[in-house]
């Protein structure tokens, strides 16, 4: 490393790093399937030959056991799909659901997100970018943790394509209005709401089972829906 590279300051990360338990399925799923679906953060691919066609890209960050992606991919598979989390169980039960539900049209990159949208994902080549229930950081010392924030409104506009669109959602409405505020102020955004707020969810997002058990107990979600002009 170099000097100057050794003076610049260290980007706060939106997430830490847990190392929970593999379970045995998990384990398995990842030393037979890791090489046909997870892709290497230290290569730069062709994502029309990685999915061998030309489609719509879209991109989920965070995407804690991949029930939801893999829902989405197994419902348009006229689509391609890059999920990103850190977490290896979480990687090891979507790869499972991958192999058991033959979907094709998803990879994965096991590693942090901005890297993966600053250094290996072309300009103007996505259709969606998907933030479902991120970490919240709700402390708020810790709220600039939060990875919604004017540098990555940034990387959106760069890596949407005109037309496309950001879908964030959350159960935490403190989190809500701060995204809501820093999407606003950028004029490369339209927001898709009516009433320039939330959304309703769209049916394209599959809801999850701690989602769906919080609408029981009547906690509020959020749903914001960005489009870039």
């Amino acid at each position: 490393m170099s000097d100057a590279e050794q003076t610049l300051p260290q980007r706060i990360r939106s997430f830490i790093r847990r190392q929970g338990r593999l379970t045995p399925g998990q384990q398995q799923a990842i030393d037979h399937y890791w090489d046909t679906f997870c892709l290497d953060p230290k290569l730069d691919y062709d994502f029309t030959q990685v999915f061998g066609r030309q489609a719509p890209l879209f991109l989920e960050i965070g995407f804690g056991n991949g029930d939801s992606l893999a829902k989405m991919a197994a419902a348009n598979p006229d689509k391609d799909y890059i999920g990103i989390e850190v977490h290896k169980p979480g990687v090891g039960h979507l790869l499972i659901l991958l192999n058991e539900q033959n979907i094709s049209n998803v990879r994965i990159y096991c590693h942090d997100a901005i890297d993966i949208l600053e250094h290996k994902l072309p300009d103007h080549s996505l259709a969606g970018l998907h933030l479902f229930f991120p970490d919240p950081w709700h402390k708020k010392k810790h709220h600039k943790r939060r990875i919604v924030r004017p540098s990555f409104v940034e990387l959106l506009n760069k890596k949407l394509k005109i037309g496309g669109y950001f879908h964030a959602a959350t159960d935490w409405q403190d989190y809500a209005e701060s995204m809501l505020a820093v999407l606003s102020e950028d004029s490369g955004l339209s927001n898709a709401s009516p009433t320039q707020d939330y959304c309703t969810c769209p049916e394209y997002r599959p809801l999850t089972k701690f989602e769906q058990r919080g609408i029981r107990l009547g906690h509020g979600v959020w749903d914001l829906i960005f489009t870039k002009t």
